[in-house]
């Protein structure tokens, strides 16, 4: 385990979308799969489209086109994140 630090989850994929995969990692009996962080990556970026997001178990929500400035900040808190657990 301990192979990805983050997933960066489409939201409109063709056979479940984006939302849906993000529920099913969140019910993984495993821990670590549990508990990857996961972003939205979408076009979508109405205050609604970010909540489903949020209610379907993601952690953040990056809307389309991609801001560099804030990825590296979601990667940056990311790793903050994982040497604190180390």
């Amino acid at each position: 385990d301990g192979a990805y630090d983050l997933i960066l989850m489409d939201v409109q994929m063709p056979v479940m979308n984006g939302r849906d995969a993000a529920r099913q990692i969140r019910k993984s009996g495993r821990d670590y799969v549990r508990n990857i962080p996961i972003y939205a990556m979408t076009a979508d970026a109405f205050a609604e489209d970010v909540q489903a997001c949020i209610d379907a178990g993601m952690d953040g929500h990056l809307s389309k086109p991609i801001d560099v400035k804030k990825i590296c900040e979601v990667l940056r808190t990311i790793k903050d994140n994982k040497e604190r657990e180390e």
